[in-house]
């Protein structure tokens, strides 16, 4: 039967490198395993891609490829293979059930008996509004897998050399469809890909080589950490693997909005209500800051929503090295309920002449 092209198949050049070659193939047998792709070609096309690969991974039988074509292995009265192709002089160097493993979130049978780092955890913390300005120290409990104790994170006692595998933590296994035969390695069922096993299992970690505790740990929150902002405390994610690393912790922030103070990054506003006779003649009005009350001068004429800045009493942020500003929104309150004297006042108020050049042109425009 007429093949298609072994580069062609993999999706490479006849110039590709080694690396090349394995990546094209381990994107093609993710794509077409039919443990996951349930095609009814897509047998075929795993099939086709590992002939493919057997050849050119292989620098002697891609040298005769490359030479004389699909006719330097016409005679090899293969039985098994894919239109008469026989697989077994080739040796795959690839972990098919790696590959797999990979693509769900698992951990393939080589990579078992590799140090393997630990899984990062993400926990939230609320904050109120003067820890997130200031920063602080907060006691945090975290629940994750550490090493267990008991065995040292072995699993087990009196280690020994898995008697299936034989240390290698794979097994290699022929399927057959009706396209044909075909080998894959696939972690080892006895000793889960580690290539050993125990004598006598732990009872506290059943195996696993960890535990689930809670474990609580003191962390120092730098000063201006805003909503959704996330700090990283290295090492104190989930236990590693076989010697690895632990992983690392996150917290994410939120922080409680309050009463006065409003926050646009490192800057601070507040609304501070006046009365119209402040607002009329101009005056003096305490006012709280982040650190301290200070005394503010209020103009004369000043209108609702008119703004001053005090620079440099916002916050200071610990992360950027920057300070923000504060800044002062001013809100007139007029009067609900006046006195009798209060109310003869502005009477007599109304009988002189108030009116601006601002009043004076929305009048004209009311009566034009």
């Amino acid at each position: 039967m007429n093949k298609k092209d072994y580069y062609e198949v993999l999706g490479v050049s006849k110039n590709a490198t080694d690396d090349e070659i394995k990546s094209a193939f381990r994107k093609l047998a993710k794509k077409y395993h039919p443990d996951i792709n349930k095609d009814p070609d897509a047998p075929a096309k795993f099939k086709e891609a590992q002939e493919a690969y057997a050849v050119l991974s292989d620098k002697d039988k891609r040298s005769q490829y490359d030479q004389f074509g699909h006719a330097a292995f016409d005679n090899n009265g293969g039985t098994g293979g894919f239109g008469g192709f026989d697989f077994s002089g080739f040796d795959f160097d690839i972990d098919l059930d790696d590959i797999l493993g990979n693509m769900f979130g698992g951990r393939g049978g080589r990579g078992r008996n590799k140090a393997r780092r630990g899984s990062d955890l993400l926990q939230k913390i609320n904050l109120t509004f003067e820890e997130a300005v200031f920063g602080c120290e907060k006691d945090i409990k975290v629940m994750s897998n550490v090493k267990c104790s008991s065995c040292d994170g072995e699993g087990g006692f009196d280690k020994e050399t898995c008697s299936k595998c034989h240390g290698s933590g794979t097994i290699t296994q022929e399927q057959h469809t009706l396209f044909g035969s075909f080998m894959s390695k696939t972690t080892c069922p006895n000793c889960s890909g580690t290539g050993k096993t125990f004598k006598r299992v732990c009872s506290k970690c059943h195996g696993d080589g960890v535990v689930r505790e809670s474990k609580t740990i003191t962390v120092k929150i730098p000063s201006g950490i805003d909503n959704d902002m996330r700090l990283r405390v290295p090492g104190k994610g989930e236990a590693g693997v076989n010697g690895g690393d632990s992983g690392d912790l996150y917290l994410e922030f939120s922080v409680k909005e309050h009463d006065y103070f409003k926050r646009e990054g490192d800057d601070i506003f507040l609304e501070v209500p006046i009365t119209l006779t402040q607002a009329v003649l101009g005056g003096k009005v305490d006012i709280k800051t982040l650190s301290s009350i200070v005394t503010l001068s209020i103009p004369a004429g000043t209108n609702t929503l008119d703004k001053q800045r005090i620079k440099g009493r916002g916050i200071k942020n610990s992360s950027t090295g920057n300070t923000g500003d504060m800044y002062i929104i001013f809100k007139v309150i007029i009067p609900n309920k006046l006195t009798k004297e209060q109310k003869k006042l502005f009477e007599s108020l109304d009988d002189t002449d108030l009116t601006t050049s601002e009043i004076d042109k929305f009048n004209r425009f009311v009566n034009k």
